[in-house]
């Protein structure tokens, strides 16, 4: 495959010691071990290995991958794999999409509190669909779910949520036989949200009880626990108008 004109590693170190002075004191240690890792990626620098073919008498040297999972070209091959792996699991039925997304404000809070909001946001959104699934009144089965996290959106902003790939179906509850959705509808759309955003608020609250939370910024009168009380409210109401 012929190498693109031009790539991130290109624009890193064109760019890279600018943008890193320009920002310097803004930038963790973590984000520039990443864009080390990018412009040195597949470069003398990490090394490298010889290919020779003793018929042709080519030589060629491959340099080594940093192996970074942020680096455009080892991910992508990295996706490409977990891809065709995640394919040979798939069963002759219909597949549907679904995402799971937070407010604006509890995206500012996630910003601070990565690990804990977006193990919560997963087990909300899994929760909501085992229990809505395995209601008789919707499908009466037990399905399985594979979800990716996402933490940023299109436009390159904060925007945690998770994209899951349900099998129209699942298993009967003792497991005897498989029950199919209705074609082209797997479960209502309003009854999974008011779950999850009860589930999320619920599971919010925990971490809160818990101390697991940290408050910043604007953000840092959430630490009195009337002050958090009355934010969850306000979560509430914003759910409550959204159903309403």
């Amino acid at each position: 495959m012929a190498r693109p004109p031009l790539e991130a590693a290109d624009i890193f170190r064109d760019h890279g010691p600018a943008w890193r002075r320009n920002n310097a004191g803004h930038i963790s240690l973590g984000q520039l071990k990443v864009m080390s890792a990018i412009e040195q990626c597949r470069s003398a620098t990490l090394g490298g290995h010889v290919l020779h073919c003793p018929a042709c008498e080519h030589t060629q040297i491959a340099y080594n991958s940093c192996r970074n999972r942020h680096c455009p070209k080892c991910q992508a091959s990295s996706a490409k794999r977990w891809l065709e792996a995640r394919q040979t699991q798939l069963l002759p039925v219909d597949y549907y999409h679904l995402v799971f997304t937070l407010p604006s404000t509890v995206s500012d809070l996630a910003y601070h509190n990565k690990s804990v909001i977006y193990g919560i946001l997963l087990k909300a959104a899994a929760e909501t669909l085992l229990t809505i699934a395995a209601d008789p009144k919707h499908l009466g089965a037990r399905i399985g779910v594979t979800f990716v996290l996402h933490t940023w959106g299109s436009a390159m902003t904060h925007h945690p949520h998770v994209h899951g790939i349900v099998p129209g179906g699942g298993l009967s509850i003792d497991g005897e036989h498989w029950i199919a959705c209705k074609s082209g509808f797997f479960l209502p759309v309003r009854v999974l949200s008011r779950l999850f955003r009860r589930l999320f608020i619920e599971k919010l609250q925990v971490a809160s009880q818990a101390d697991k939370l940290q408050f910043f910024g604007q953000q840092e009168g959430l630490e009195e626990e009337t002050h958090f009380a009355d934010w969850i409210k306000s979560l509430l109401l914003i759910q409550s108008n959204t159903l309403g």
